[in-house]
């Protein structure tokens, strides 16, 4: 069910939200998504409705609701806002595409970029959706979890535990072909209250301009973003 508050009521009916927010979803397909009980699921999904954070389409199908958009309208994103200026910097001192990545469910999602002007570039769509089983942001995104969400995550990961507790001893995680051949990257973490990690950033680029051990030239560049971007939470 993705990142837990420790209520779990309120949990509970997150994961009823995201799970209709990936598409259509019939009360077995909550269940199967979610892994919630039947029962349990019907009542949060019905009681959502009554708010409109839920509606059903023409099948009967859950999907998310109007009031959803109202609430985003009004909604401000202290890290977001501070993003687009620390990527900027990211970015110009690195010479590297600079990406921010929040984790959700078992992905990573790209929820801010700074791309490279010209040149070879690797170019992260924002809102794209990457899977926490390879690359420095996963890493970063995994490494700080409880050890029942590493364990799951390991089982289909490219990286182990032990790479997960360096991740932790050093402040930053590199890959090297780990997503995608003949792609580096480094990766820091963003730390909000309580020391939680709620995000990563990270840098991209070809192997051939970053080098095999980009993390020894770049992490301090990482580093020092995830700091700044840290004052916008504090």
């Amino acid at each position: 069910m993705g990142q837990h508050s420790g209520i779990g009521v309120v949990d509970k009916t997150i994961a009823i939200l995201v799970a209709a927010g990936q598409g259509p979803a019939a009360l077995s397909d909550l269940v199967q998504r979610t892994g919630i009980p039947r029962a349990t699921a019907h009542r949060l999904a019905v009681a959502l409705e009554v708010h409109r954070l839920l509606v059903r389409d023409a099948d009967g199908r859950f999907v998310p609701g109007p009031r959803l958009g109202e609430l985003a309208a009004t909604a401000t994103d202290p890290l977001l806002e501070r993003a687009v200026d620390v990527l900027t910097w990211v970015r110009d001192v690195s010479g590297e595409s600079a990406q921010l990545y929040r984790r959700d469910g078992r992905d990573r999602v790209c929820v801010a970029a700074a791309e490279r002007a010209t040149g070879l570039r690797t170019t992260v769509p924002l809102g794209a959706r990457l899977p926490l089983t390879a690359g420095s942001g996963a890493q970063v995104l995994c490494a700080w979890e409880s050890p029942e969400t590493i364990a799951t995550m390991l089982q289909h990961a490219e990286f182990t535990e032990r790479s997960l507790a360096e991740v932790r001893r050093r402040g930053w995680a590199q890959s090297i072909g780990q997503r995608e051949a003949g792609v580096a990257s480094v990766s820091a973490p963003v730390y909000g209250p309580g020391r939680r990690v709620v995000a990563a950033v990270s840098i991209s680029g070809p192997i051939e301009r970053l080098g095999r051990s980009p993390g020894q030239r770049f992490a301090p560049v990482l580093t020092t973003a995830a700091q700044r971007l840290q004052t916008s939470l504090t």
